[in-house]
Parts: C-alpha cells; sequence; structure tokens
C-alpha cells in the first residue's frame, strides 16, 4: 500500500487538561510520526489553544485537513462542556476558531475519548470487536468512548458516574493519583471500582484502557476485575492523535487517503 503523499497528509492533535500532542498520521496503517507535545496553555481558553494548535501544525509537513480533540462535549461543532480547559470553549464553533489560525486547513473537532475509541476500533485494541466497547481513557481526567459494533456512539461522558459522592473523572484519574500520594495498589482499587460500576450500567464485552496511564498497566491490570474482558490500547498515547485524522478523513473533503 502506498503512502498518503505529503500534500495531503493529515494532522491530528490531541488537546488535553496538561499538554497538547500533534503528529502526522498516515491512514493506511494508523502510523503517527513526528509527534511533538507542548505543554497545554493557562488559562487555555480557545484563542490561546489555537494559537497553540496552529504552532504545533507548522512544524508538521502536509498541507492538508486538521483533527483535533477537545476534552468536552462536541455536538455539531459546537463545545457543549468544558473538562480541564477554560469555560469560554461552551458555545463556541470549535474547528472555525482553529481554522482562523490555520489559514485553507479544514478542521474537524470532537471528543478526545471519542477520537481514542475510534483509532482503536479501526487499528487497535478492539479491531473487528463485536457488541459493545467501552473506551476508557486516564490522565487529567476520566474520559469514555461507546462503540457497539464498531459504531461510535458519540459524547458518552461516563467518568463523570459518582463513585460513594465522588466524580471518577477526578476520583480515579491519574492526575488525582499523582496529587493525592496514592499508591498503585490504592489508585487500581478506585479504577477496579469505577469500571465495576461502568460494567453494572453498560454491559460492555470489553473495556480498552487508554491514555497516558495505559504504558504503566503491567502495574495495575492484575488489580481490576470489572466482570469482562479488559485490554489496554494498542496504540497507547498516540490513540487520540490517530482518532482525530480519521475524524478529519471521514468529515473534510480535502482529506484524502491513497489506498491502492
Amino acid at each position: 500500500m502506498a503512502m498518503e503523499s505529503s500534500a495531503n497528509a493529515l494532522v491530528g492533535v490531541d488537546v488535553g487538561g496538561s499538554g497538547i500532542k500533534a503528529a502526522t498520521v498516515d491512514l493506511t496503517g494508523g502510523l503517527a510520526t513526528g509527534r511533538i507535545r507542548v505543554e497545554t496553555p493557562q488559562p487555555p481558553t480557545p484563542d490561546a489553544i489555537a494559537e497553540t494548535v496552529a504552532e504545533l501544525v507548522r512544524q508538521l509537513p502536509g498541507t492538508g485537513a486538521i483533527g483535533c480533540t477537545l476534552p468536552a462535549v462536541v455536538l455539531n461543532g459546537i463545545v457543549r462542556t468544558a473538562t480541564n480547559i477554560d469555560r469560554s470553549w461552551i458555545g463556541t464553533d470549535a474547528a472555525r476558531v482553529i481554522e482562523r489560525y490555520n489559514p485553507d486547513r479544514p478542521c474537524v473537532v470532537l471528543n478526545d475519548a471519542d477520537a481514542a475509541g475510534i483509532a482503536e476500533a479501526r487499528f487497535g485494541a478492539a479491531r473487528g470487536q463485536r457488541g459493545l466497547v467501552a473506551m476508557v481513557t486516564i490522565g487529567t481526567g476520566v474520559g469514555t468512548a461507546l462503540l457497539n459494533n464498531g459504531v461510535l456512539v458519540p459524547n458518552s461522558e461516563l467518568g463523570h458516574l459518582a463513585i460513594d459522592d465522588e466524580v471518577a473523572d477526578t476520583w480515579a484519574s491519574d492526575a488525582t493519583r499523582t496529587a493525592e500520594n496514592l499508591t498503585r495498589k490504592q489508585w487500581a482499587h478506585r479504577l477496579d471500582r469505577y469500571l465495576g460500576r461502568l460494567h453494572e450500567l453498560i454491559w460492555p464485552e470489553l473495556i480498552v484502557i487508554g491514555g497516558g496511564i495505559a504504558k504503566h498497566a503491567d502495574k495495575f491490570l492484575d488489580r481490576i476485575d470489572p466482570d469482562c474482558e479488559v485490554r489496554v490500547a494498542e496504540l497507547g498515547n498516540l490513540a487520540g492523535i490517530v482518532g482525530a485524522a480519521l475524524a478529519a478523513a471521514a468529515h473534510s473533503p480535502m482529506a484524502t487517503t491513497d489506498r491502492s
């Protein structure tokens, strides 16, 4: 299979609460190359993030479409929530803001966990999986994506479940593990309780764990048992970038992939 031409190279950008990552993505195999990362600007307002995204995009080859994630519910391009980004995002047409800083580059914006989910369904741990799959991304917060027979059910936001009056998005996050100086055992107990609650509610056949914590899976996988199969994201912390590029390819007429 031919590699995607550099002129039409897709760029995936993953905006998180602590860092923004970007890479060029070849969708013939889900390969992200040239990954670069910077700290998320503070305060993380629309213009501040859009300007940072533009700076990263300029460092990558090609002039093709941009796919960008946000830790937020995104409906028809409009941001409806703001988790770990500034509340001024709410009501913003996210793609239009980013395009102002990237002239002649069409942009598609989606929820960060949704991007990771579609990437793992296409190229990673959930590839070919039938039934309901829950993608759980753990980093600054806890994000979720649901896929039924490989089809995304967008903006699930199940990281907002309450466990003992605590919101899982913070209670079970990796940022909280660090802030509260929890041992891996203590934190894994929280994760296990959250995943068990998730299973009680939606009965997934598979849970895929991604985000920054995925690279340390060997330190906690044997401590969780949510009563269904659990796999680690195969794309690791690049899943959001690859999923963002997939979204750009699906929605932008300028995004083309040579599959010959």
